[in-house]
């Protein structure tokens, strides 16, 4: 009889999931040394960083430990507490730079960030726990469901995280069986809605889609950063400019070099042979995602690692098609890159529970 090997009967027993952690880490690597070198003109960020990055993996791991049953099992407190403090913040949150996006609980706290988590597994366990209703109607609940919290986020206002809930909430909807007729319904009543949802918009989001329409109309102003941005990508050519050596960012030309156009830089210091690199790790990373979704034991399970891979689509997507110039600037971080605590942490929870996921799924084979 064939021993089994030691790796095997360990294996499912060990939180972390090998491929997931490597492609993380080479990510926040690349992160870390691109943030060293355009975050030089503001001392201390880089070192915030890295205890943003120790808090964040703690988190994984920490998430990567609960066993999908109790994910599933505090899904509805976890959705009705976000709600409530997305209620709290209407009604007397703290305002900053024109937007109310943050509530006081003895520290100064972000509800929109949790419902990008707390949204696909409220929905997620939506699905999972009444599979045997009628699809039409849990659509309806679903539906509900995710345009009470997008509605108070996108109230704030908060576009960008606003979309990334929407898009995060969808994601089950769709990997919940929605046909592609009832999608293309909703494309097309999206579409119709322009006219009128346009006078509804803030100023500031109107003018980010003239911006991205015509960034020449105001190149000293609102079309700055943008087309900043789109010369320093340029400007890195093939092999790039070597790191700490681009130009554009040490000289203040990207305003948020450090932050959401954090891209522009390594674009500029590493050249197409660095983006094509980086492109390839996004890919890897969400590959790795739906091949843990496709072996998720349960509904549950499936639908909540399917979404979560897409949020990480959605941030990598959104954030390179506007710092490149294709979509509107709607403040989406690129992931495991970006400077920022609130988003990182959101994202390493995020790979912890698509860990547990794995583990469940080894263990029940």
């Amino acid at each position: 009889m064939t021993s089994v090997p030691l790796w095997r009967r360990v294996r499912p027993f060990l939180a972390i999931d090998a491929r997931l952690a490597l492609l993380v880490g080479l990510l926040l690597a690349a992160g870390l040394g691109t943030l060293y070198s355009a975050a030089l003109d503001f001392p201390g960020r880089f070192e915030l960083q890295l205890r943003n990055v120790v808090i964040a993996l703690s988190l994984m791991w920490a998430a990567a430990n609960i066993p999908p049953s109790t994910l599933m099992r505090y899904a509805a407190p976890v959705y009705g507490a976000g709600v409530a403090l997305l209620l709290a913040v209407f009604l007397f949150g703290i305002s900053r730079k024109g937007s109310q996006r943050w509530v006081w609980i003895g520290f100064e706290f972000q509800p929109s960030e949790m419902m990008k988590i707390a949204m696909p597994l409220m929905l997620a366990w939506l699905f999972h726990q009444f599979a045997a209703t009628r699809r039409t109607h849990l659509f309806i609940v679903a539906g509900v469901l995710l345009a009470i919290p997008v509605g108070l986020i996108m109230k704030q206002p908060d576009l960008g995280t606003g979309l990334l809930v929407l898009a995060a909430g969808l994601y089950v909807i769709l990997l919940a069986g929605l046909s592609w007729k009832a999608l293309a319904a909703m494309v097309l009543a999206g579409l119709a809605a322009i006219p009128i949802a346009w006078p509804m918009l803030h100023d500031y989001q109107r003018n980010r889609v003239l911006t991205l329409l015509n960034p020449e109309a105001d190149p000293l102003g609102k079309g700055f950063q943008i087309k900043q941005a789109g010369i320093a990508i340029g400007s890195g050519g093939m092999a790039g400019k070597g790191w700490l050596e681009g130009t554009q960012g040490h000289l203040g030309f990207v305003p948020e070099r450090s932050t959401d156009f954090i891209f522009s830089v390594f674009a500029e210091e590493f050249g197409l042979a660095g983006n094509l690199v980086l492109l390839v790790l996004y890919a890897l990373l969400i590959v790795r995602g739906l091949q843990i979704a496709a072996a998720a034991p349960t509904v549950f399970s499936r639908l909540l690692a399917g979404a979560i891979t897409g949020i990480f689509f959605t941030y990598a997507f959104v954030n390179l098609g506007m710092v490149s110039g294709i979509m509107p600037v709607v403040g989406v971080p690129l992931p495991f890159f970006s400077y920022g605590g609130t988003a990182l942490m959101t994202l390493g929870t995020g790979c912890g529970m698509l860990m547990s996921i794995r583990r469940a799924s080894l263990l029940v084979r």
